[in-house]
């Protein structure tokens, strides 16, 4: 009797085995060496990252701008001021590859100190933010110092953390599953920052400065929780790849070992401006939002949400579409023209007064934003991995991460800058009276970004294709029933 019903069922089995792919997109991230369950527990570094972004740049803008009536320029600076590490992520992932250690560990110390830097960093924020608004004591300067010590530690933390993570997960990871480990990372990422903003958004209904120190202080704990549960025996200890007595090249060698390939300075090139043209808009939207559009301060922070939702998205189509083969500089490219109509739709939100095409403007930043930094990061991978010079992982994916998160930066004061130039501009009635409207500002910011993102597609133009004229990459593809118990 069961010899009859075999056959009937065969389709049946057939199916489940496939599943995974089809429904779970990141379930051909696993692997033998690097199981779903260690995977998505590693992971949760990336959750704590967009946690803070969505903290930084997201809620605490909008609330030191209107609640605290702190001046736009001066947040803008404050919360930049954790990229200005970020040209150290480069020499970190150098350090990491290269780290000299009787414990046989090479990423877990730098993972290890950049969570306590960010910790600290969160811990101290919310006093410094309320020292910033209403200083009643001591010199002026203590509250802006203090907020500056505050966003810096936060962000050095982070960076590190970032970076060894990266490399982290790179070492773990097999070559032929590495493209859908990287879209799972960012898929993470964005995780965080979606239920973060939820999770703000909805603390923060009723504001209240005893409010802000709890929800600061609580996402530091979180912050150490998250972070050790990822690290938890993720790298396994070889004291011979660490030992003090090896020889390592210095900085200079392996950076000039990665220039080696001539492809590998335009991809960072293309890597600034198109991160800088998705950037610049991100200390913006909110008070857009909020000035503009008369969004509240739970609609406006729910925009990070639609944002996170976006590039969710993005991430899963670039991690599709790279595990069968396409071309990481092609699906950057589709991300930067995905950029480039969304700050259209943003734009035009002012005009016809339209909250619904601002949030589907925003949805499409973070999508674009996606497609962009998965593609480029795997660019930026496969360069170190083919090109045989000895760059390490870590200094591949440090370079990027710097030159990302540096033009993040620049992108975040930029925009800030330029808002308030062209907004006192405009008030003071040097633009003529047809142009004293609120939005003002904001549109110049968001023209210009449509022109860097321009600039970013002349960049990758040239890549496009290169990946696909070298070795082929080998994709090993794994269903459901071939997933580790």
């Amino acid at each position: 009797m069961s010899a009859d019903r075999q056959p009937s069922q065969q389709p049946m089995l057939d199916f489940w085995r496939n599943v995974g792919t089809g429904f779970l997109p990141f379930a051909d991230a696993a692997s033998a060496e690097l199981p779903l369950g260690r995977l998505l527990r590693l992971s949760l570094f990336q959750v704590v990252v967009g946690m803070i972004a969505v903290l930084l740049t997201g809620t605490l803008n909008r609330v030191m701008i209107l609640e605290l009536g702190v001046p736009v320029t001066l947040v803008a600076v404050m919360v930049a001021l954790p990229f200005l590490f970020a040209p150290a992520r480069a020499l970190i992932g150098h350090k990491s590859d290269t780290h000299k250690s009787l414990l046989g560990w090479k990423r877990v110390p730098y993972i290890w100190f950049g969570t306590m830097t960010a910790f600290g960093g969160l811990a101290i924020m919310p006093f410094a933010l309320l020292l910033l608004q209403s200083q009643t004591l001591g010199p002026t300067w203590a509250g802006p110092v203090a907020a500056a010590v505050a966003f810096f530690a936060t962000g050095a933390g982070i960076h590190t953390v970032q970076t060894a993570g990266l490399a982290l997960a790179t070492d773990i990871a097999p070559v032929e599953t590495r493209p859908r480990v990287v879209a799972l990372l960012y898929v993470m990422l964005l995780v965080g920052m979606f239920f973060s903003a939820l999770a703000f958004s909805w603390l923060l209904t009723d504001f209240s400065a005893q409010r802000l120190i709890q929800v600061v202080q609580g996402a530091a704990a979180v912050t150490m929780v998250l972070n050790v549960v990822a690290l938890w025996k993720q790298e396994a200890r070889q004291p011979s790849q660490t030992s003090p007595e090896r020889d390592t090249p210095s900085f200079a060698e392996s950076w000039a070992a990665y220039r080696e390939d001539p492809r590998s300075l335009r991809l960072l090139v293309a890597v600034g401006m198109g991160t800088l043209g998705f950037s610049m808009q991100d200390v913006l939207l909110e008070p857009y939002g909020g000035e503009v559009l008369g969004l509240s301060v739970s609609q406006t922070t729910l925009l990070t949400a639609m944002f996170a939702a976006g590039t969710l998205a993005g991430f899963a189509l670039a991690g599709r579409g790279l595990g069968r083969g396409r071309d990481p500089y092609r699906m950057a490219a589709h991300g930067t023209m995905a950029g480039i109509v969304a700050f259209t739709c943003v734009i035009f939100a002012a005009p016809l007064d339209s909250a619904n095409l601002f949030r589907v403007g925003t949805a499409l930043i973070g999508f674009g934003g996606g497609l962009f930094a998965v593609g480029t990061l795997t660019a930026c991978m496969e360069m170190a991995d083919r090109s045989g010079n000895g760059a390490g992982s870590g200094l591949a994916l440090g370079a990027w991460g710097a030159v990302q998160a540096s033009a993040v930066g620049i992108g975040l004061a930029a925009g800030g800058i330029i808002r308030d130039v062209v907004a006192g501009l405009s008030n003071s009635g040097a633009f003529g009276s047809a142009f004293t409207d609120a939005a003002l500002g904001y549109s110049v910011v968001y023209h210009l970004e449509i022109g860097i993102l321009f600039a970013s597609l002349i960049a990758i133009g040239p890549l496009v294709g290169w990946a696909t004229t070298d070795s082929p990459r080998t994709v090993k593809k794994i269903g459901l029933a071939d997933l580790p118990g």
